[in-house]
């Protein structure tokens, strides 16, 4: 006899589907698992057969093969220790092969049979709604999986005993309910900060229009903090962009108790993270941070004390959307559209515009330290504000009237009328729907940022004289959008691409 159960494979935020064949037969006592498993699968074998005594049950003396199909497909992961119990039990009569092969099943078993979490649950529970089968996974993971849908048939058990008893009819799984991520407390405010009325306006418009933004101060300026307090300014994640960033934190094994986000995500990684941290990689393809950002924030602080090829990764990701993670065993894609918030000190010392401060290098050092910024990534970044340090008469002031709570009210309607006019936008198949001005390019780009006729002059010279490129041009015409749509404008006219173009430095250093 043969008994097989429905699982799955990861590849990236992909699924695929496995089929885990289980068989025993005369010959040789052994369990063997064969397709293509890693480590943490070939050890399934212990952790099924602890689990199994555990119950009081014991493998019977036979040739126990364990297939995971397709068989050229590597398998990864400790989510199939649970597919793979379920079929031995089911092969040796415990379990009714008729009932398992409705669900697809994902789970770590414990040496007691308790299920442990596993990450991967919500993709593989909508996997399992389009592929008209229920799910089982555990417990700590049942919330997660009930996002996928009210038609999906969720069994969501603390232990294998209390998921053999549910199919046995002496105890009844309650199906879990969809649970969101706790409010981690308020956002820090942007009535904390004194001063610095240009980078708050500038950040405005950032969260406006999604954005990326660089600001170059000395240390103590308040850069970090204007940083820390965008996701303030920025509105909730509505139901599909959660569904959406919840499935890459999934896969990362990244969901608290399998609650969904509610927040657009902040993600600050250290100047010293690698490549494969920041755009993906490692043993097993892991979204980086710039994929654990989308639809958030990406906040790179000491911008040029990142290695050089780690920050040049991140050019095509910036521009697509999209991080692809080649390898030799693996090729996936993770979805990074992010708005990139960066900051850096002006030279080394960081206090270039200072005499009394500034190192004896200077101006020298501060045109090496800002090279280390290529002219290709400087160029995908829509903002560049200088942000001068606060004097102490600023520090003295009260703190200003409007907070984050007025500017995140002007930034909501911005972004409502930018939801409002995407969406009469036809979307070609297969690609995912426009929300703001920072997304927007070619012939629509041309049709809903056209400035009036005095400002595509002062666009068209100040092109010529700032050699801006294609796509700086372009960048600043998004930038003016953004601009019109926070004043309520339906044209972008002349002052809003002056504005736009007061944003807009050449090069690094110039």
């Amino acid at each position: 006899m043969v008994a097989r159960v429905n699982t799955v494979a990861f590849q990236g935020i992909e699924v695929m589907d496995i089929d885990v064949q289980v068989q025993m037969s005369g010959g040789i006592v052994a369990f063997t698992i064969v397709g293509l498993p890693d480590k943490a699968v070939g050890e399934s074998r212990e952790r099924v057969r602890a689990a199994l005594h555990a119950l009081g049950l014991s493998l019977p003396a036979k040739r126990i093969t364990v297939n995971l199909a397709p068989a050229d497909v590597l398998k990864e992961g400790s989510h199939f220790d649970l597919p793979i119990a379920l079929g031995l039990l089911t092969v040796m009569g415990v379990l009714p092969p008729d009932e398992i092969v409705r669900y697809s099943a994902l789970g770590e078993l414990a040496l007691d049979g308790t299920l442990t979490p596993v990450s991967g649950v919500l993709p593989a529970a909508i996997n399992a709604l389009a592929g008209e089968r229920g799910l089982i996974c555990p417990a700590a993971c049942g919330g997660e999986a009930a996002w996928a849908g009210e038609d999906l048939d969720v069994l969501a058990p603390a232990t294998l005993l209390a998921l053999i008893n549910h199919f046995k009819g002496t105890q009844v799984l309650v199906p879990p309910k969809p649970r969101l991520q706790e409010d981690a407390g308020s956002v820090p405010d942007l009535r904390d900060i004194k001063g610095q009325e240009t980078a708050k306006r500038a950040l405005e418009v950032a969260a406006a229009g999604g954005h990326n933004l660089l600001m170059i101060g000395p240390p103590g300026s308040g850069k970090s903090m204007m940083a820390a307090r965008l996701p303030g300014l920025l509105p909730p994640l509505d139901a599909a962009e959660a569904l959406e960033v919840s499935m890459i934190h999934s896969v990362a094994g990244l969901l608290e108790g399998g609650r969904l986000l509610r927040r657009r995500p902040f993600r600050d990684p250290h100047h010293s993270a690698s490549l494969p941290a920041l755009v993906g990689g490692g043993s097993r393809a892991k979204p980086g941070e710039i994929s654990l950002a989308h639809m958030g924030v990406l906040f790179l602080d000491e911008l040029p004390e990142f290695p050089r090829g780690t920050l040049e990764a991140l050019r095509q990701p910036l521009e697509t959307g999209r991080a692809t993670v080649s390898r030799a065993n693996h090729h996936v894609t993770y979805p990074a559209r992010v708005q990139l918030v960066a900051a850096m000190n002006p030279c080394r010392c960081g206090h270039l515009d200072d005499p009394a401060l500034a190192c004896a290098r200077a101006p020298k050092c501060a045109a090496e330290y800002q090279s280390k910024i290529s002219g290709p990534l400087f160029d995908r970044i829509d903002l560049h504000i200088d942000v001068p340090a606060v004097s102490p008469a600023d520090l003295s002031l009260p703190p200003p009237a409007e907070g984050s709570a007025e500017i995140a009210a002007r930034v909501a309607r911005a972004r409502a009328v930018q939801a409002d006019r995407y969406a009469r936008e036809e979307v070609p198949p297969g690609a995912r729907p426009l929300r703001t001005n920072a997304e927007a390019d070619g012939e629509l780009l041309e049709r809903v940022a056209a400035p009036d006729a005095p400002g595509r002059a002062l666009l068209t010279e100040a092109a010529e004289r700032l050699k801006l490129s294609a796509r700086g041009y372009h960048r600043v015409m998004r930038v003016a959008r953004s601009l019109a749509d926070l004043e309520g404008s339906t044209a972008v006219r002349r002052l809003h691409i002056a504005e736009a173009l007061s944003y807009r430095r050449m090069a690094p250093g110039r």
